[in-house]
């Protein structure tokens, strides 16, 4: 820095006039400056820090103090068992403006399974956020075994349900950790059954230290699929009463989604199931199918009935069917 050849050229000139014996005399004061200049540097630069975790602190504590414009309103406790029934709803995003649903209606037994098709936008997440309370309902009725669902308990009413986004989510942490999730006193048991209910199991033991491997934040070192499968097996380890799968299995191939969805068809024998999905062959064995477009239901029925109807879901089955005969040869 300056100081340094402040130094040299002052101690320079010294000793061309003979008023310093030796250089060794310049360079011993070179390092007495850097001795002093160097903490005055730390200084500043642990001050430059130290603003920017203020900065940062104030970030997070404002993040912190947002007060959920859904709360828990109910202290008693609700007992879920699965039936959902929708009376009429519609709701538009306060944001935009967007009207996603439009008297949206259909009933749900406890145990059965419900498929939900359309098109990117027609409104199937909406009614997914809306049985998990992520919005309320702003013209209609949402009844939960035959409750208004904004009368259950919140906790309730999220601990019963499992829920597999899109987008699968895993922190950075053991595969085991990221499974406990869905359970915090999971045993080792109940873990490998989830994984291998989730086609999984195989995987994990291929690697080297098995269900104690890190996975890396947003876990990146798996692919879409395993990651996919790893939020199915957190979903269905706690034994949720229902389980909502929001089109998880877009990542895997179709041969690997039979076997997770037969397997899921086992474990969810007495649970209210609802399928978000962009395919035919993960709706097909739903109880009830409804194809959204636009927020409005344009078709409901089973498998076997939408196939043989003029429609949406007709030409998508075929569609697919065309591309994997394709694919076969």
């Amino acid at each position: 820095g300056l100081s340094n050849v402040l130094v040299i050229y002052i101690g320079g000139t010294r000793y061309i006039n003979g008023q310093i014996a030796s250089l060794g005399v310049i360079a011993e004061f070179i390092m007495y400056v850097n001795m002093l200049t160097w903490p005055v540097a730390v200084v500043g630069w642990v001050t430059s820090i130290v603003q920017q975790a203020e900065a940062s602190q104030k970030r997070i504590n404002e993040f912190l103090e947002v007060q959920p414009s859904i709360r828990n309103t109910v202290k008693q406790s609700s007992e879920i068992k699965g039936t959902i029934e929708f009376k009429n709803v519609s709701f538009t995003y306060a944001d935009t403006n967007i009207t996603a649903l439009k008297k949206i209606s259909f009933s749900l037994k406890s145990g059965r399974t419900l498929a939900i098709l359309g098109k990117t936008g027609s409104g199937k997440s909406t009614v997914i956020n809306l049985i998990t309370r992520l919005y309320n309902v702003e013209s209609g009725e949402i009844l939960i075994d035959g409750k208004p669902i904004e009368k259950l308990n919140l906790d309730d009413l999220r601990a019963a349900i499992g829920f597999v986004p899109q987008e699968a989510f895993l922190f950075s942490d053991t595969i085991k950790n990221n499974i406990k999730f869905g359970k915090a006193n999971a045993s080792t048991e109940e873990i490998i059954a989830a994984a291998k209910n989730a086609h999984i199991h195989h995987n994990i033991d291929e690697f080297n230290d098995k269900y104690e491997t890190f996975v890396g934040e947003r876990g990146v070192t798996l692919s879409g699929g395993q990651k996919q499968r790893i939020s199915i097996a957190r979903a269905i380890i706690g034994n949720p009463r229902i389980l909502i799968f929001d089109d998880c299995l877009s990542a895997v191939d179709t041969e690997t989604e039979e076997i997770i969805l037969n397997n899921l068809d086992r474990v969810s024998k007495d649970k209210t199931t609802i399928i978000v999905s962009h395919r035919v062959s993960s709706a097909k064995n739903a109880d009830l199918i409804l194809v959204l477009d636009e927020g409005t239901i344009i078709q409901e029925g089973t498998h076997e009935t939408l196939s043989n109807q003029k429609g949406y879901y007709q030409e998508l089955y075929n569609q697919q069917l065309t591309e994997q005969s394709t694919d076969v040869e």
